[in-house]
């Protein structure tokens, strides 16, 4: 095999974060910018010799050209194997059941999420573990410190690979198989719901409508829902990916999928609508006339599981993202299994799955997820939804309503400031730590505070530490706000900031989400300083 050793130098600003590297897409395309990441990539791995990799992605700008990148630098590295998704599409819970389904030493999965694509928009690399799940920290630690002392990477020469037809080729002592993106994943879904059942309640009449938000989940969504389980024709809207998701914003939220939100609570609604993001992994779910929030959504899932034949033996826990709701606390206390409070990212919930600690898991940010894999799932979750639905036989607003009126309900909301100048995102969350000692008892906008701290987290199973993972603050009453600097965003920074009020069942349940929470949000603005450090008290999408 013939290939070059190319002299680089190191890039400033190649750290990943809790899914990778993620830049504009130009910066990628930059001159040796990728391959300076890739090749830190095999050196944190201690190399690539006869290893087998899994490589795909969401379909958006660059991407095919960054497999045929990737691809090279795999054959130049000494890898024996790689596995890539036809077209150069896997979604990432898919690229994570080939990883796991074929006992790869790992992958590289090309993505920005539910960030938008294009060449003036995002673009990402991550790299999963053996085990299917994004890299943890030491591993990422370990990329990161030889993406500042890279003096050179490896790349063959070879024609770029026919990613279009299924198959296996040989490019330079590199074996590239070429497999359905959709097939194993299809019957893995098979085989954890009961697809029977589903079928027959679509055939009985059920309706929904699922928008793929021209991302990769089109091609999975159409041969399961309307190939397999038999819903109607056009069922799944915008089910063609293309590079820029067809100029739109691929997050599953009530502010991207408008038309989604626009038609479930119209008089023309379907039973259930259904949404997920660019890579495949975040999913929404709404009900005629409701709309079910990520932290509900887990709590709901985790509570009637049992129903889907893969859950059928019960759960081993349930763990969630420390920003995320209590909901599904209350849940995992009735059932008597333990939850589990992780900081911001999948790759937290790895050990606690590998363990067999948890069965569920669940973010906010509208992800949610099992140990069939080790990433979250927009698709799976939509499927066990739809297997609950078969089998309790009743609409969503009822199953939620009903819910609340066991547990209590967790009025929840996230507020994304973005694009905020980093010195002053940094200055308003620094003015907190400085007096997260004194705040016990302090009031804001008459809610009086009953604690507050900076979170950190020791894993129950490695023993491993990772602190300043966001500030914590409960005021009297049930209300919990948190305030953390996103790790996703491209340009400048973004504050999150999540406000959780709890009401028990007796309490009321049914308010209006806003008019909960509002005495809640003036506290915090006025305790943080919005106004004085941001200059704005409105944030740009709330969800």
């Amino acid at each position: 095999m013939t290939h070059d050793t190319v002299q680089t130098a190191p890039i400033d600003g190649q750290k990943p974060g809790t899914s990778g590297l993620r830049k504009k897409t130009r910066v990628f395309m930059q001159e040796h910018y990728l391959e300076n990441f890739v090749q830190s990539v095999f050196e944190a791995i201690g190399g690539g010799q006869g290893k087998t990799f899994v490589v795909g992605g969401d379909g958006r700008y660059f991407n095919a050209q960054a497999i045929q990148t990737i691809l090279k630098m795999a054959a130049a590295n000494g890898a024996a194997k790689v596995i890539v998704g036809q077209d150069g599409i896997l979604s990432t819970p898919a690229a994570s059941h080939l990883i796991r389904l074929n006992k790869t030493d790992g992958g590289f999965i090309l993505s920005a999420s539910h960030n938008p694509g294009g060449i003036d928009e995002d673009f990402g690399v991550k790299f999963n573990a053996a085990n299917g799940g994004p890299a943890p920290e030491g591993l990422t630690g370990k990329m990161f410190e030889a993406t500042k002392t890279i003096s050179e990477y490896r790349i063959a020469r070879f024609e770029d690979v026919d990613l279009g037809s299924i198959g296996t080729s040989e490019r330079g002592g590199l074996t590239v198989e070429v497999v359905d993106p959709v097939a194993d994943y299809a019957a893995l879904m098979e085989s954890l719901f009961d697809f029977d059942a589903i079928r027959t309640m679509f055939q009985s009449g059920f309706t929904m409508r699922f928008d793929a938000m021209h991302a990769v989940t089109g091609p999975y969504a159409k041969d399961i829902l309307e190939g397999r389980l038999g819903a109607a024709s056009g069922t799944v809207a915008n089910g063609d990916p293309s590079e820029d998701f067809g100029g739109g914003h691929p997050d599953p939220n009530p502010i991207w999928a408008k038309p989604l939100m626009d038609l479930m609570m119209s008089d023309d609604a379907p039973d259930l609508g259904a949404a997920s993001d660019g890579d495949g992994d975040r999913n929404m779910i709404v009900g005629r006339g409701i709309y079910v929030t990520p932290s509900d959504s887990l709590a709901l899932l985790a509570a009637n599981a049992t129903l889907a034949p893969g859950y059928k033996n019960g759960l081993a826990g349930v763990a969630r993202s420390m920003p995320t709701s209590g909901a599904a606390d209350r849940v995992a206390e009735k059932l008597g299994i333990d939850c589990f409070e992780t900081p911001t990212g999948w790759k937290f919930f790895g050990n606690l799955l590998d363990a067999g600690k948890a069965t569920l898991c669940g973010e906010e940010s509208a992800g949610t997820g099992s140990d069939h894999v080790r990433e979250k799932d927009g698709l799976w979750a939509v499927l066990l939804w739809l297997n609950i639905l078969a089998e309790r036989k009743q609409p969503v607003q009822e199953i939620v309503e009903e819910h609340w009126r066991t547990y209590g309900r967790n009025y929840y909301t996230r507020h994304d400031f973005e694009a905020v100048p980093v010195e002053k995102a940094g200055a308003l969350m620094d003015g907190i730590v400085a007096r997260l000692g004194d705040l016990e008892g302090q009031s804001f906008a008459g809610l009086a505070v009953t604690g507050a701290d900076e979170f950190s987290y020791t894993d129950p199973v490695d023993g491993s530490v990772s602190t300043n993972q966001g500030l914590r603050i409960w005021f009297e009453g049930g209300g919990r706000a948190v305030l953390r600097l996103s790790g996703t965003g491209t340009e400048g920074a973004t504050i999150r900031l999540y406000l959780e009020q709890y009401r028990a069942p007796q309490e009321g349940t049914t308010d209006p989400a806003a008019e909960v929470l509002e005495p809640l949000r003036q506290a915090v603005l006025e305790l943080a300083g919005f106004e004085k450090h941001v200059g704005r008290v409105e944030p740009d999408v709330i969800t």
